[in-house]
C-alpha cells in the first residue's frame, strides 16, 4: 500500500504538475512560530514538507540552514518542541511531514523511542543525510514498525548500482542532490547536471525522484526538475522566512500572507494575488 507520502506525490504527477517539497527548520525563528510558518506553506501549496531538527553540527547544510539551526537552538528548539509542532500541524492537515535532521539526535533520543514519538505526532517520513543505505539497519525496523518511510539521498557522484540498491530500499521517494556540495548553494544548469538526472531517472524505477538543493526560483524549479517527479526547496524559504519573521516590520497577518504566496510562487510562477 502506497504512504501519504508517495500517495500524494503521484496524485500531484498525475495532475501534469512537479510536486514540490519545502524544508523549514523546526525553530527558526523560534518555536513559537514555527505551527503559523508550516500553516503558511501548507496553504502556498506545499506537497509535503521536511521538518529540519535543529542539530548543532549540520555538514550537509549551506550557511542559510546553518544558521537557522543555531538560531533555533538558541531560541529553545528541541527535538521536544519539533514534535509538538509536528502534531499541532497534523491537527490541521493532512500534508504529508517528514522529518529531516542527523543520526546522532535520533540516537540520543532513542531509535525505536524517536520512531514512535514521531508516528503519534503525525510524521510520515523521515530523513536522515549522514544515514548511508549500508547502515539503514539502525533505524529501518523501527521504522518500519511506526509505519515511517525512510527516503534515502543519492547524489552526482553516486554510482548506477548504488542508486538501484538506493531505489529498492528507500521509502516515500528517492531524495537526489543536484550538487555534490552544501544546500543553498547555487549551480545553473550545467550538462553535467542535467545528464546526472537522467541517469537518476532512468535507474529509480520504484519511487518517485525529487530533486533538491540549489533551488531558490520557479525557473530553477521547472529547469532542474525536468527529468524529475518534483523538487525541494529550503534555503530560498529559509531567507524568506528570516526576512518575514526575523523582524517586527512585517505584521502577524501579513507575514503568513506573503510566505504562502513566496512558497506558491515557487510551484506556479506567480504570487498569489
Amino acid at each position: 500500500m502506497a504512504s501519504r507520502i508517495e500517495t500524494r506525490i503521484r496524485e500531484t504527477t498525475t495532475r501534469g504538475e512537479k510536486a514540490m517539497g519545502i524544508f523549514v527548520t523546526s525553530g527558526f525563528p523560534d518555536p513559537a512560530h514555527t505551527v503559523e510558518i508550516l500553516q503558511a506553506i501548507d496553504e502556498g501549496g506545499a506537497d509535503f514538507i521536511e521538518l529540519g531538527m535543529p542539530f548543532s553540527d549540520p555538514l550537509a547544510e549551506g550557511l542559510p540552514i546553518q544558521q537557522s539551526s543555531e538560531r533555533a537552538l538558541a531560541a529553545g528548539a528541541s527535538m521536544r518542541t519539533t514534535l509538538e509542532a509536528a502534531r499541532a500541524f497534523r491537527a490541521s492537515s493532512t500534508t504529508p511531514l517528514l522529518l529531516m535532521g542527523y543520526l546522532n539526535p535520533v540516537i540520543r533520543f532513542g531509535v525505536s523511542n524517536f520512531f514512535r514519538a514521531a508516528a503519534s505526532s503525525g510524521v510520515d517520513g523521515v530523513i536522515l543525510p549522514d544515514l548511508p543505505p549500508s547502515e539503514r539497519a539502525l533505524v529501518a525496523g523501527a521504522a518500519a514498525d511506526a509505519n515511517i518511510d525512510l527516503v534515502h539521498l543519492i547524489a552526482p557522484n553516486t554510482s548506477d548500482d548504488r542508486i538501484r540498491h538506493v531505489d529498492q530500499v528507500a521509502g516515500g521517494f528517492v531524495y537526489a542532490v543536484s550538487i555534490t556540495g552544501l544546500t543553498g548553494t547555487g549551480h545553473g544548469q550545467t550538462d553535467a547536471v542535467n545528464e546526472y538526472l537522467q541517469r537518476a531517472r532512468s535507474l529509480v524505477r520504484k519511487n518517485c525522484l525529487l530533486v533538491g538543493f540549489g533551488i531558490s526560483s520557479h525557473e530553477d524549479a521547472m529547469r532542474l526538475s525536468e527529468h524529475t517527479d518534483g523538487f525541494i526547496v529550503g534555503s530560498a524559504v529559509i531567507r524568506k522566512i528570516d526576512d518575514l519573521f526575523g523582524s517586527d516590520a512585517v505584521s502577524g497577518t501579513d507575514r503568513a500572507k506573503a510566505l504562502t504566496a513566496f512558497v506558491r510562487a515557487l510551484k506556479y510562477g506567480k504570487p498569489t494575488q
